[in-house]
């Protein structure tokens, strides 16, 4: 009896490696994203300890990310000099280490230290493991697993946030940074049994160790699609490198960072305040914070995975890049800042947490899919780097935001206002970036100015 055939991509790939891969890379960034959780779960029980004002938590929160856009900066250097394999190990060892100095001696000098150094060595992260998913997957498939990856803050959110919420309730705010140390360490070690490189990322890597593997033993010659294989993996290839700026000065890269950096922005506020506005400025326990953290991101999960789908089934259905990857998520961002921007008129707690929740929610489509338009404007070689500069100057959201709200809170009279007032300004700029977007970002266009000859993949 005949083995059924392995599904195969448009390069001969074995698609369940690919999506297994792409699992792999959805772990690490599970734990990335419980790192930048964390300071949220345990920032009132650590402003207790240390007299923290909310100017404090907010100011952590800013130079976290402010150290994680100027690390996004070495996202194409690390790529270039050890290969995905190793600088992923690297940064991961370097955000377990990160760690220890706030457990062993806890001051606000201390934690602004190490949220910084965390901050440098999560900055390269995103654009490495989008480049290495990417690698697995064609052109006209990366909105979903973008969207799988960027999915991951809202599984650490769903699943992570409330064990550490108890965690940190029940054995102190130390035992989850412990918890979070071990789990980047078990990671690395799965990594380096696992890695190999996709057929989509032959990045002129000279033989690392992370070389490209297409696993001869999963898809034979009589199981590939020669066609298909022969007009993308050679031509990846020979596709010559453009000029960074030519890429950097597209209306759509200006109009992507604008409207991915927006975005950005409210999701650093929900990872830095959204706990204590739920038990501050609404009245919730400690632990039904914390557990509460996870509202937003199940439903977040449940709207970028099924907009994304939905996205790349538009594109292979023939709709425009434009629409599929820009319109479509921008008119999400309309929707949800426009829910952020009535907020303070909600009194009742539980609608209030409904409405922050979902207006969130909305926006987040936003992330995975500039990523998609973004890859799409440099060649193959290329896109750790442009992906690196890219999500460096959306991190300058995340900057600005967490102090921002801090500041306002620490000035209003009642701290529900304050929040709830934070939250009225990022809706209100949510609303302006995004007709910005709908109006000079054309990823196709674009495309043609930067990489006239860049070759077609067709999809499927």
């Amino acid at each position: 009896m005949n083995r059924p055939r392995a599904k195969l991509g448009e390069a001969g790939e074995s698609r369940t490696v690919a999506w297994g891969m792409t699992s792999v890379l959805v772990a690490m960034y599970v734990i990335n994203f419980a790192d930048k959780a964390v300071l949220g779960i345990i920032a009132q029980p650590l402003a207790k300890e240390l007299g923290l004002s909310a100017s404090d938590i907010g100011l952590t929160g800013s130079a976290f990310f402010l150290m994680l856009s100027l690390g996004g900066l070495f996202s194409g250097a690390l790529d270039k000099w050890l290969g995905l394999r190793w600088a992923l190990v690297l940064l991961v060892v370097l955000w377990s280490v990160a760690m220890l100095p706030l457990i062993l001696s806890a001051s606000f000098v201390t934690l602004l230290v190490s949220r910084m150094i965390l901050g440098f060595a999560e900055g390269p992260n995103s654009p490495l493991l989008f480049s290495a998913a990417y690698s697995w997957h064609a052109p006209a498939r990366r909105g979903l697993p973008g969207a799988v990856l960027t999915c991951s803050a809202s599984i650490a959110k769903i699943a992570i946030a409330p064990i550490l919420a108890y965690v940190a309730v029940t054995w102190g705010w130390r035992s989850a940074l412990v918890a979070l140390a071990i789990a980047g360490l078990l990671w690395a070690v799965l990594w380096l049994a696992m890695w190999k490189e996709g057929p989509y990322g032959r990045s002129g890597n000279s033989g690392k160790a992370d070389s490209v593997d297409s696993g001869p033993e999963e898809s034979g010659p009589e199981d590939s699609d020669p066609a298909s294989a022969s007009a993308t993996a050679p031509a990846t290839d020979a596709e010559p490198a453009v000029p960074w700026l030519r890429i950097f000065r597209t209306r759509t890269f200006i109009g992507g960072v604008l409207l991915i950096a927006a975005a950005y922005a409210l999701a650093a506020v929900v990872l830095t305040w959204l706990p204590s506005y739920f038990e501050l400025g609404l009245g919730y326990s400690r632990l039904q914070a914390g557990s509460m953290f996870s509202i937003p991101s199940l439903i977040g999960l449940v709207i970028m995975l099924s907009s994304t789908w939905l996205s790349d089934r538009l594109i292979t259905k023939g709709v425009s890049m434009r629409a599929a990857r820009v319109v479509f998520p921008a008119v999400g961002m309309l929707i949800g800042g426009t829910m952020l921007v009535f907020l303070p008129f909600v009194s009742a707690p539980v609608m209030a947490v409904f409405m922050v929740s979902l207006g969130y929610a909305i926006c987040t489509p936003v992330l995975p899919l500039l990523n998609a338009c973004v890859s799409e404007l440099c060649p193959p070689k290329q896109i750790s780097g442009v992906l690196g500069v890219f999500l460096s100057l959306m991190a300058f959201g995340g900057f600005i935001a967490p102090y921002m709200m801090g500041r306002i809170v620490d000035a209003a009279g009642d701290g529900g206002d304050g929040y709830a007032t934070a939250f009225q300004i990022l809706g209100g700029v949510a609303l302006v970036v995004a007709v910005v977007g709908i109006v000079i970002i054309d990823p196709a266009r674009d495309k043609n100015l930067v990489r006239p000859n860049a070759p077609v993949v067709a999809a499927r």
